[in-house]
């Protein structure tokens, strides 16, 4: 479930060069998710990484995150 829903939001990432000759990544749909880095390779493995760190950080907090569902112990919870 984390897998597909990473997965779904890095299809969404945009990718550009800037002036400096370093990749920006970003996922529009997710505030404060992007990277910046000297290859696109590791602009994507880094942005999923950052996606990964934003997800726990929601989870941890309580807050919903939309399209993602998760299953705590007997309780699911579900955020939308």
């Amino acid at each position: 479930m984390i897998t597909d829903f990473i997965n779904s939001k890095l299809k969404n990432a945009t990718y550009k060069i800037l002036g400096d000759g370093t990749y920006f990544g970003e996922i529009r749909s997710v505030k404060g998710v992007w990277a910046n880095t000297d290859s696109l390779e590791e602009c994507r493995e880094e942005l999923k990484e950052v996606l990964e760190d934003w997800l726990v950080v929601k989870i941890r907090a309580g807050e919903k995150v939309s399209g993602f569902s998760s299953v705590f112990g007997k309780k699911r919870m579900a955020y939308a």
